[in-house]
């Protein structure tokens, strides 16, 4: 089968295409045809081996997939031979088939496109995982989205809105801005031009955030602690900026400040249910109209390498996705 392929740790001029075996199959796995993969930031620091987790060589990237159902394993019941799946493989998405764990598996509603079920779950499903059972978003509270208009920002955007509280998006320009606002946001921060520690205490009339959402890290985390609430929540989703923050404990204690991790990808091995009932939700609010995915573009698996490009240097907004078949 046609695979994406890392020999060897490096950026995206270091991934090529080539034929590997079809992957094995066990009695609780589920082989997938894959139509799409989304592409997540985190593919982007397993070719280089900053992840967390380090693949042996060669291994396709492809945190998640959506596919036709090709195989199940006898002890598998929930989805059959011909069924339209999204899939959280946590690498291999960029290949032909992939097999992974059934308890990993969910079907896509009938409305949703391979392309947006390909791009779906990381993105949502951190967000969500992140909102509601890390952090207890509650309505009328005052979430603060850093990174509003990437893959994972404007999602969080979205499932705030949704979930009742009043968002304030941070972006670098007005651009990516605008499309934090087309998804809800209440008020528009560009932090290239202003201190978005002062408008955020501005607009809480000096209260400060009750929930702040960080996919970004360094001076944008530190700055975040000083525009928080009392018994506010930090949700540390990733480090965009290249730079791992470190939080003063004395800001913590006088403030009774949370600074919560959020490793969505675990919660697969860890706690499935906890993920499978988080992605249900999410796919019934696709369903519903409730949210509304932005898939800024879709690269042929010829020209991953483009997308893997794009993503790195943040020229990307929403998601980007590659279409395998």
């Amino acid at each position: 089968m046609r695979a994406l392929l890392c020999t060897e740790w490096g950026g995206p001029e270091k991934l090529t295409i080539g034929h590997v075996p079809a992957p094995p199959m066990g009695p609780t796995q589920v082989r997938i045809g894959v139509r799409a993969c989304g592409l997540n930031f985190a593919d982007t620091l397993m070719i280089q081996g900053l992840y967390q987790e380090k693949p042996p060589f060669p291994f396709s990237p492809g945190l998640e997939a959506a596919g036709e159902v090709l195989e199940v394993g006898a002890a598998v019941t929930h989805v059959q031979s011909g069924d339209r799946v999204a899939a959280i493989c946590g690498h291999g998405g960029m290949a032909d088939e992939i097999v992974v764990e059934a308890n990993t598996v969910l079907p896509i509603p009938p409305v949703m496109d391979y392309e947006t079920a390909a791009g779906f779950a990381v993105a949502y499903g951190t967000s969500h995982l992140a909102l509601a059972h890390r952090a207890n978003l509650q309505a009328g509270e005052v979430l603060l989205v850093h990174g509003a208009a990437g893959g994972v920002g404007l999602t969080a955007v979205q499932i705030g809105k949704l979930m009742g509280a009043t968002v304030i998006a941070t972006a670098s320009t007005l651009q990516k801005l605008a499309l934090a606002q087309q998804a809800g946001a209440d008020h528009l921060i560009n932090y290239s031009e202003t201190s978005f520690r002062e408008r955020v205490r501005e607009i809480t009339n000096g209260r400060g955030a009750d929930v702040i959402f960080d996919p970004v890290g360094g001076d944008i985390f530190s700055e975040s602690l000083r525009c928080i609430n009392w018994e506010g929540r930090l949700l540390v989703i990733g480090f965009a900026s290249g730079q791992i923050p470190q939080a003063p404990a004395n800001l913590l204690l006088v403030k009774n400040i949370s600074v919560v991790g959020l490793y969505w990808g675990a919660y697969a091995t860890r706690n499935p249910q906890v993920l499978r009932a988080s992605l249900s939700t999410l796919f019934d609010w696709y369903a519903a109209g409730k949210l509304s995915p932005h898939i800024s573009q879709v690269y042929p698996l010829s020209e991953a390498a483009s997308a893997f490009h794009s993503l790195m240097q943040r020229q990307s907004t929403g998601k980007l996705v590659i279409r395998v078949q």
